[in-house]
């Protein structure tokens, strides 16, 4: 585990918190010591003060301990520091981070964090026990200890817990994972998940949790959710946003949904607000209240790349929705508003289709020429390959077959 705390610092803590404790019989706070940020070291310092406070220590001709010899007067002692001893060791497995994690839990206006000892040389957690916590990845972490289940060896942040007064600020430059394990999150003065990294990063509702953030106003920043580099929203669990001060979920590149059920109640501009292109794969959205668009996806720069393979590099201001099911209302702008093109491929569209906006010409063309296209499209304009009797788009011309 990662130390936060300096020596002399916990030096003196010990010994508060034995005079405090422990003089005429009594046990330690042991709450008190769970709460504290550099809960191992301190638990195994305090162990080995007691150790050394209250065992004796016959020898005989210079051997280690003889055990049996201890006095009868201490056996009570004993009995007490071995009782804690298991009490402290059961606690610490249950409190063990896994190999490439960190654990940020929040509790009120407090919070713990916990480094796994791997990547403690890479993770500054400048905030204390703070709710409002602000953690830096390394300039120079490039991966660590890879497994099957993470090849390129990133960092896990998983956060639970309950604050109406914190956040989550993190700064990095390599891919990462945020994990939402039962969070409840209100920061009354800006983001409630603040991520300034530019690289891809997942963001996961845990399967079976109910997760939910909301954000005050703070003009310098976008979102509810604020995310400098490409945003991947995926897992089973529930995620639920209140934007207050701009947009509910404001990514500065792609933004794609998988399995998520994601939940947008409030936002005083766009419930989610994205660059590139956005992609939802499958999943469940349901975005209400926006005071603009449902969804805005704009170009990141200032000429489209169009579609490309894999979406790799692709800057289009496209939306794609492939399956799952996006209900829009309660808006003032647009249901969806593209640089780009909308594409309807699958899934259940719970909101007006026309009530949307996308490019529909190529500024460059000074005299666009018609092109004569046989095929046909519904009135959605999806194109259909042996359309049954109806009416469609033909040739650019309504038609009746």
């Amino acid at each position: 585990m990662h130390s936060l705390f300096r020596k002399a610092d916990m030096a003196q803590l010990v010994e508060q918190r034995i005079r405090n404790a422990w003089v005429g019989g009594s046990s330690p706070p042991i709450g008190s010591l769970i709460n504290h940020p550099n809960v191992f070291s301190l638990i195994i310092a305090v162990i080995a003060q007691l150790v050394e406070h209250w065992l004796p220590k016959p020898r005989v001709a210079g051997s280690s301990p003889v055990y049996r010899s201890f006095n009868p007067n201490n056996q009570q002692k004993m009995k007490r520091i071995l009782v804690l001893l298991v009490s402290m060791m059961g606690i610490m497995n249950m409190m063990a981070v896994e190999n490439n994690t960190v654990e940020v839990i929040y509790n009120g206006s407090t919070a713990n964090v916990l480094v796994a000892d791997n990547i403690a040389s890479y993770i500054t957690v400048s905030s204390g026990t703070s709710s409002h916590v602000v953690i830096k990845q390394s300039a120079d972490f490039a991966g660590i200890d890879p497994t099957k289940d993470n090849d390129d060896g990133e960092i896990f942040y998983v956060l639970s817990g309950s604050s109406d007064d914190g956040e989550f600020y993190l700064e990095g430059s390599y891919k990462c994972e945020v994990d939402l394990n039962g969070l409840t999150l209100t920061n009354p003065i800006g983001p409630a998940l603040n991520i300034q990294n530019g690289k891809r990063i997942d963001l996961s509702a845990k399967k079976g949790t109910q997760n939910t953030l909301a954000d005050g106003k703070n003009t310098k920043y976008n979102g509810c959710i604020t995310c400098k580099g490409h945003l991947k929203f995926k897992g089973k669990g529930s995620l639920d946003i209140a934007g207050n001060n701009k947009h509910a979920i404001a990514s500065d590149e792609y933004m794609e949904i998988k399995n998520l059920t994601l939940n947008i109640t409030s936002a005083p501009k766009d419930g989610i607000h994205c660059k590139q292109y956005f992609l939802m794969e499958s999943g469940t959205v349901t975005i209400s209240g926006a005071k603009d668009d449902g969804i805005q996806c704009e170009l990141d720069g200032t000429k489209s790349t169009g579609e490309l393979t894999g979406h790799e590099d692709e800057d289009s201001g496209n939306v794609y929705l492939l399956n799952g099911t996006l209900t829009i209302s309660n808006y003032e702008g647009k249901a969806i508003k593209a640089d780009g093109t909308i594409s309807y491929i699958g899934g259940t569209q719970n909101f007006d289709t026309s009530d949307t906006s996308q490019a529909t010409a190529i500024a460059s063309v000074a005299k666009p020429v018609p092109v004569p296209d046989a095929a046909y499209y519904d009135l959605g304009g999806r194109k259909l390959n042996l359309p049954p009797r109806g009416i469609y788009i033909h040739n650019r011309k309504k038609v009746v077959k």
